[in-house]
């Protein structure tokens, strides 16, 4: 089953489950419930902490939930906030999911030191409901813009063009 957030993201051959985590956690459970998949791939668009240029295309099995704050010494977590569907570890790009988009340049170098590279709302919920259903889960990314105080121009700048290269992509895949 191959998912996307919807909305400006949305593509013939993906399901819609939402955008923002709550939304995916939801969707994606309920078509879990009706139709388990053998395998959910989620695509979409992403910010880079700084490495990953735009338009790169990455393809990932980890994600985290880690909130700005966080570096900061501002909040902790007592929930598990890494999920990986990878074999090894050591060689995949991570990515970062929360509700909120980093425009702080300033907090990317945080990430990047723990192999974080990629920002994406959904792809953490995506994959905790995968595994709550026992399926294996993945992503693939297009970067369109990077995580700093133009984040949201750049976005929009990008998205059109990320959107049909992501869209090629997939299809010769």
């Amino acid at each position: 089953m191959i998912v996307c957030a919807g909305e400006s993201e949305s593509f013939e051959f993906a399901h819609p489950i939402g955008i923002g985590m709550i939304d995916v956690a939801m969707n994606l459970t309920k078509l879990c419930m009706q139709s388990p998949p053998e395998f959910i791939l989620f695509v979409g668009s992403a910010g880079s902490y700084g490495e990953k240029k735009i338009f790169d295309i990455i393809e990932s099995n980890t994600a985290t939930n880690i909130e700005n704050s966080f570096f900061g010494g501002g909040s902790y977590t007592i929930l598990d906030n890494v999920i990986s569907t990878a074999e090894d570890v050591s060689r995949e790009t991570f990515v970062n999911s929360s509700n909120y988009i980093t425009t702080d340049a300033k907090r990317s170098k945080h990430y990047i030191a723990q192999n974080i590279h990629l920002e994406n709302m959904e792809f953490f919920s995506v994959l905790k409901v995968a595994g709550k259903f026992g399926i294996r889960a993945g992503g693939i990314f297009i970067v369109t813009n990077y995580c700093n105080e133009d984040a949201h121009e750049d976005f929009t700048k990008n998205h059109k063009e990320a959107m049909a290269k992501l869209s090629e992509y997939i299809l010769k895949k």
